[in-house]
């Protein structure tokens, strides 16, 4: 359970650490991401920048793992 959530928690700093590069990439403001503001904030849901880079870490997995 602890691994999981060091895991988890490594996961969100990473990501928080690359968010700005992925955003001049163009992730984050691909048509299906929402950005709205609420309560004097920008939220943003990565929807189909999500699912993009789940199809490039499935990919490279498979090529890494042979199979």
């Amino acid at each position: 359970m602890i691994r999981w959530m060091i895991v988890i928690f490594l996961a969100l700093l990473l990501i928080n650490w690359f968010s700005p590069l992925l955003g001049k990439l163009g992730l984050g403001r691909l048509p299906g991401d929402f950005r709205f503001r609420l309560f004097g904030r920008e939220w943003s849901i990565p929807l189909t920048s999500t699912m993009l880079l789940s199809a490039v870490a499935s990919v490279i997995a498979r090529w890494l793992g042979g199979g």
